[in-house]
């Protein structure tokens, strides 16, 4: 091994090992992380909860037995839950 191949080596490694180092400070506590998912989970849960509430209202007041607003609303719901978290997460990072 050359000597200037051994300098870019051990530069890579220095290199690498000051950003293992920088990584381990700025990693988030186990409590962010949780409370990162538990909002994840909110903005994807919610509108398809409120769309399940609102279709079977929406059904309620039609004639006879329909269940077309509940599972539309529910795909709507699913739909903008995933577009709220993708919208979240590059917001965020």
């Amino acid at each position: 091994m050359t000597n200037d191949s051994g300098k870019r080596l051990q530069r890579s490694v220095e290199r690498e090992a000051k950003r293992m180092k920088r990584a381990e400070r700025e990693r988030d506590s186990l409590l962010a992380l949780t409370g990162y998912l538990g909002s994840l989970a909110l903005m994807f849960l919610i509108p398809v909860i409120g769309g399940a509430y609102l279709g079977h209202w929406l059904d309620a007041q039609a004639e006879g037995y329909s269940t077309r607003w509940t599972v539309s609303l529910i795909v709507l719901g699913l739909v903008i839950g995933a577009v709220n978290v993708v919208v979240y997460i590059r917001e965020r990072g």
